[in-house]
């Protein structure tokens, strides 16, 4: 996303009725609720069973699964944006911030740990106000440099439109296509207490879809210069962490957002384009967030085989480079595993690759893989 000033500046003057924001009803939403109320129970059901579920399981677990759910949160938010964070980073600032006791930890820049302030504010402080200071703060944690790539940006503040109106763009130089112009800089004041005071008072919404309202109206108003997707998603968690009364997160809404983000895009489009009736949308919101619940369901599992197994294997002695690429063969590991791979990922040489392996094969956590191929590859017992 980034400010131009074009011919498309007088092709949108002509179509700005276009936007959601030039209705004369803005910003009084409709949505058929009789079409979305048994999609709304359903993904309520699913809320409830993922929740009960984890609240049977132990204090650490609990933390545990807590820890891998912002994680890939935070990494696929940004990851939209198409900024790609450090995924140790990201755990280790986490884990500090919440004061968890992990082995591994490492160093943290100062733009990771910005937005993990932003997204643990939003989640722990659920119950607290929403206002222009919280935000104009998680503005400024996003960008702690006052850049965002290569371009200076005011942070911390709304944004003005000295160099031109706010405008969603995609293509070449010369050949750009224009997705959405945003509400003037002079409107944004009056724009954001309006729902200020609908965020912190409206109370008769159900907050699944206030979490869904909340995050069109965001994106609608574009308060700020950069960051604004970033920000209504980490607005719709603090919704649904409300909605689930509690600030450990289970479930990952960015991470599915990131997988379905062609659609995602597609439906903020149109939905600016179709009036004030967001049936669509919420639509949209609601199958989302029912997948990203289906899908953490196989991540905790993956969460809970990997705490039982490094607590059967707590006596044994595995190194770091062991330990990493264990994690990974247990997490989502890609290919298939052989000494280059793993000489490549634990930084070190095919002979010590080699040792590392057949160390873990005498004890019984790897095995040779049955796979065919030009190297031997490895895969962990079934039984590990």
């Amino acid at each position: 996303m980034r400010r131009i000033n074009t011919i498309f500046d007088a092709q949108l003057a002509e179509n700005k009725s276009m936007y959601l924001y030039n209705d004369q009803n803005w910003p009084i939403f409709e949505w058929n609720s009789e079409k979305l109320l048994p999609l709304l129970s359903y993904v309520r059901n699913s809320q409830g069973k993922l929740i009960g579920k984890m609240g049977a399981l132990g204090f650490e677990l609990r933390n545990e699964a807590n820890l891998e759910i912002l994680t890939q949160e935070i990494i696929k938010s940004t990851e939209i944006e198409g900024e790609f964070l450090d995924r140790e980073q990201v755990r280790s600032s986490i884990a500090r911030r919440l004061g968890l006791d992990i082995s591994g930890l490492v160093y943290s820049e100062r733009n990771v740990d910005g937005i993990v302030d932003l997204m643990i504010d939003a989640t722990k402080n659920f119950d607290k106000e929403l206002n222009r200071d919280r935000l104009f703060s998680w503005h400024a944690s996003l960008f702690p440099t006052g850049q965002s790539g290569m371009y200076k940006i005011t942070t911390g503040r709304w944004r003005d439109d000295l160099t031109g109106p706010m405008q969603v763009v995609s293509g070449p130089l010369g050949k750009e296509k224009v997705h959405y112009q945003a509400p003037p800089a002079a409107q944004i004041e009056n724009e954001m207490r309006i729902f200020l005071d609908w965020f912190n008072l409206e109370q008769n919404t159900d907050l699944v879809m206030k979490a869904a309202v909340a995050h069109l109206w965001f994106v609608t108003i574009h308060p700020f210069e950069d960051g604004n997707g970033r920000i209504s998603r980490a607005l719709s968690d603090m919704l649904l962490a409300r909605s689930d009364e509690q600030s450990y997160r289970f479930y990952s809404m960015s991470t599915q957002i990131r997988k379905e983000r062609h659609s995602y895009y597609g439906i903020i489009e149109k939905t600016q384009k179709s009036g004030l009736d967001i049936t669509n949308w919420l639509e949209w919101f609601l199958n989302c967030l029912l997948h990203a619940i289906e899908n953490s369901e196989k991540l905790l599992e993956k969460i809970i085989f990997k705490h039982y197994f490094w607590l059967s294997h707590s006596g044994v002695n595995i190194n770091d480079r062991q330990r990493k690429i264990l994690n990974m063969l247990i997490d989502d590991f890609e290919g298939v595993l052989n000494t280059t791979k793993w000489a490549k990922i634990g930084k070190c040489s095919q002979d010590t690759a080699l040792r590392d392996i057949q160390d873990l094969i005498e004890k019984r956590i790897l095995i040779k893989s049955e796979q065919g191929g030009r190297s031997t590859n490895y895969e962990m017992q079934s039984n590990g």
